[in-house]
């Protein structure tokens, strides 16, 4: 283990003499690259080059140095996907557990900018963890449970009934969001869907960071583009709730107003994503808690003339 250390501590050096350090976003690298071998003579060099290092040579090398260890990581699907992913402290020096390179965007030793992008297919997986994450579904159960409470006489009705109504409104809702947020505009478009925190930066600059993240994004290349998945997913996303709500407001003004909320609301999930891991070491927060409000908001009576 500590020649390992060693090993990767070295290499880490190596990368960060090469590796331009970009103009934004924090240092992290996706787990499907970690470095980390038994054995100096097994591991391939990354190649000399007067520019950076690419993301597919740190790919290349992470797995060779994986497979010299014995230890090959298991590829990603649909199955570990649902499931929930996490790498406890005393275990992150082993091979990561599949689909770890979707939540974990982050170098585990490597001192490096560099980020490897996600395929189409992982940027799929990726949509299918957030819109089955019993954090997620747990907190649509239960602001569906209080509404009905306080107020049995919403358009999805009394009882029961009227709270299964309101919790499968809740789940298509966060589903939409997630396939065209999370997978197919970002997919379209060659964004990364993730969100990359700062925690090394000052509180001022890590709240307007979090901010501009609505409207602001990274492509797969690095490059700083228009967050597309997140501005095109509202109004895609309200239209669509338009044709299955209960007692939605559907008229432009009210589904513009939708829209706008959403938007205005949206910085409110990257401040989450920004600082609650400061207090936490595992926890994940969607867009769960905005699509909850503007549900509210769609079927009150009389707030969208």
């Amino acid at each position: 283990m500590q020649r390992a250390f060693i090993l990767g501590l070295l290499l880490s050096m190596r990368l960060t003499a090469q590796t331009p350090e970009p103009a934004s976003d924090t240092a992290f690298v996706s787990q499907s690259a970690p470095v980390e071998s038994a054995e100096t003579d097994t591991v391939p060099a990354l190649p000399d080059s007067p520019g950076s290092v690419r993301h597919e040579d740190v790919v290349a090398v992470a797995e060779a140095s994986l497979k010299a260890t014995g230890k090959p990581t298991r590829s990603c699907n649909a199955w570990y996907a649902i499931r929930i992913i996490h790498i406890p402290a005393d275990k992150m020096n082993e091979p990561p557990p599949p689909c770890a390179e979707l939540v974990y965007p982050y170098q585990r030793f490597l001192d490096t900018k560099m980020i490897v992008p996600l395929d189409w297919k992982q940027k799929g997986y990726l949509a299918l963890h957030f819109a089955t994450d019993p954090a997620g579904i747990g907190t649509i159960a239960g602001v569906s449970a209080i509404n009905i409470a306080v107020d049995s006489h919403t358009a999805y009705g009394p009882g029961m009934k009227g709270y299964g109504k309101l919790v499968g409104v809740g789940l298509l809702q966060n589903t939409t969001g997630e396939f065209f947020g999370t997978f197919a505009i970002p997919s379209l478009m060659h964004q990364d869907p993730r969100y990359f925190r700062q925690p090394d930066k000052p509180i001022g600059k890590r709240i307007l960071y979090s901010i501009s993240r609505t409207v602001v994004s990274r492509s797969d290349s690095g490059k700083t583009i228009p967050n597309y998945g997140t501005l095109a997913t509202y109004p895609i996303a309200t239209e669509i709730s338009n044709l299955y709500v209960p007692g939605i407001h559907s008229d432009g003004r009210s589904t513009t107003e939708r829209i706008l909320t959403g938007l205005a609301l949206d910085p409110v999930n990257n401040l989450l994503n920004e600082f609650l891991p400061d207090f936490a070491s595992r926890i994940h927060v969607r867009i769960i808690f905005v699509q909850q409000i503007l549900n509210n908001i769609a079927v009150a009576p009389g707030a969208m003339p």
